[in-house]
């Protein structure tokens, strides 16, 4: 009987530890198989982001003495507080106020956020632009206030306003997305890289950061060419 017990104890001291290496295994192949899914993904968004940049690296400058002229200069939104422009945007607008009046666009076209009455990036570049470029006139800025995203801003300045070329005015971090997404629906882009040196610390290294997921999402539209949330009525620059 006492042998019988043994026997048992030892059989059962057997099963446990078998389990152990089994479960170790398991568990190794879990966190190769993570490491593998991480490692893949850091790599494609990696190349994403890469070849977004060096596809339009040829469309972007930074002189304005140096850029062909075209048919609009396109300034994108960003936040704006009331009526005054954040230094992000008033940046963008500053340089589209330089490249109108060195003759490098016929229209200017603002193009932002207005979803609601008391916010509108469109409203405070206007005003801007009326305060210190008094030389562009009314007739040459064109407003489109549907510009909730990068994507709706070049799809609505094609389809919208029919527009088969441009100069697009925004930031480095910004502007190799809005490029290569203009060019991805059929029209002739450039941009122009406004200066960003003043932006330092954090406040730029989360926009970079924000920037590198956008251009994810970007890669997206410029494949499936969503149309945007808001297309609105026909306004051609001209006929």
């Amino acid at each position: 009987m006492v042998y019988s017990n043994t026997v048992s104890m030892k059989r059962g001291k057997k099963t446990k530890q078998s389990k152990s290496p089994k479960k170790r295994s398991l568990l190794r192949k879990i966190l190769t198989s993570l490491l593998i899914c991480f490692t893949v993904f850091v790599l494609a968004t990696a190349a994403v982001n890469i070849g977004m940049i060096l596809s339009a690296r040829n469309y972007i400058y930074t002189d304005i003495s140096s850029i062909p002229p075209r048919s609009t200069v396109l300034v994108l939104g960003s936040q704006s507080i009331g009526t005054r422009l954040s230094p992000v945007l008033e940046d963008r607008v500053v340089g589209g106020i330089h490249l109108m009046e060195n003759s490098k666009g016929g229209k200017l076209l603002l193009s932002g956020h207005h979803e609601l009455p008391f916010y509108s990036e469109v409203a405070a570049m206007q005003l801007y632009v009326a305060a210190n470029a008094p030389l562009i006139k009314n007739e040459d800025i064109l407003l489109d206030y549907a510009g909730y995203n990068t994507w709706d801003s070049m799809y609505r300045a094609r389809d919208v306003f029919n527009v088969e070329d441009l100069i697009i005015v925004t930031q480095e971090f910004h502007i190799s997305r809005a490029v290569n997404m203009a060019r991805s629906l059929g029209m002739d882009a450039i941009g122009y890289s406004v200066n960003q040196e003043r932006y330092t610390g954090q406040s730029l290294r989360s926009w970079r950061f924000r920037e590198y997921f956008a251009r994810l999402k970007g890669l997206y539209s410029i494949i499936f060419k969503p149309a945007p949330l808001y297309l609105g009525e026909y306004f051609p620059l001209k006929d």
